[in-house]
């Protein structure tokens, strides 16, 4: 009989035993789950940041070109160094395009 009633006033306790077992148990591949997490790039995390990349390419691109183009302008009026700086941002604007991506 007391044997009974030991058991039953324990269940309570081991339940309690249990669950910190459990909580002790899973710690470890939690911790492995997010450290995976934050050491890998998802693909969305990949696109987003291939197309901020390609749009600040494109940015700088279109600035150079700007750049190029009044530099012509003022080549076309006769000064002779605008013309070596149109020269020079052209070849930026190729090098610019032909970078890996």
């Amino acid at each position: 009989m007391r044997a009974i009633i030991v058991a039953v006033m324990a269940a309570p306790l081991l339940g309690g035993c249990v669950s910190a077992v459990k909580t002790v148990v899973t710690a470890p591949v939690k911790a492995v789950g997010q450290v995976a997490d934050w050491s890998t790039t998802s693909q969305d995390e990949a696109d987003r940041n291939r197309g901020r990349e390609m749009r600040k390419s494109e940015e700088r691109v279109g600035k150079l070109s700007r750049q190029r183009d009044k530099a012509l302008g003022k080549c076309r009026d006769g000064n002779e160094e605008q013309c070596q700086r149109a020269e020079v941002l052209e070849h930026e604007i190729e090098a610019e395009m032909a970078a890996p991506r």
